[in-house]
């Protein structure tokens, strides 16, 4: 069958919070900062009920297989561009990757920020994630900003 790109709707947040947990555990190696623990990184009600945003989801044989959201963001004022389109929460389950979900997930999220007429777009992600930086360059996004880090404590 074919992937579908759809909405995130109420009834996929149990899934969705199952990508949640499989993205944290993920990073959770590449980020020193994670508190231990169960995390929650972002209010998915929240961003699908908000105008200024939305989720989406890839759905394969009534599998979820992917996930993304898109956000409208105010930009500094120095900059040329007055918005932002703010992406995250992109997970692929590891069993699925390597198929093209997250360029499915991207597409949309492009289109959704053009129809809002936003074009400068940003997301961030660990310079240890070499899979995921390959995913994005792939869908033309360029490294653009270092954040750099360090604890006075360690």
């Amino acid at each position: 069958m074919k992937p579908i790109v759809r909405k995130a709707t109420k009834k996929d947040l149990p899934i969705l919070m199952e990508f949640m947990n499989g993205l944290v555990e993920a990073e959770r190696p590449m980020d020193p900062t994670i508190k231990d623990g169960p995390i929650v990184y972002y209010n998915l009600s929240e961003i699908m009920a908000n105008e200024e945003s939305d989720l989406f989801v890839v759905e394969l044989n009534n599998e979820l297989v992917a996930s993304g959201y898109a956000k409208i963001k105010e930009d500094r004022h120095y900059l040329k561009h007055k918005k932002q389109g703010y992406l995250g929460f992109m997970f692929v389950p590891e069993k699925h990757r390597g198929n093209g979900y997250n360029k499915l997930i991207m597409d949309v999220l492009f289109k959704w920020c053009k129809d809002r007429n936003v074009f400068e777009i940003r997301l961030d992600v660990y310079e240890d994630n070499p899979s995921a930086i390959r995913a994005y360059e792939k869908v033309g996004l360029k490294k653009h900003l270092i954040n750099m880090r360090m604890n006075l404590n360690d």
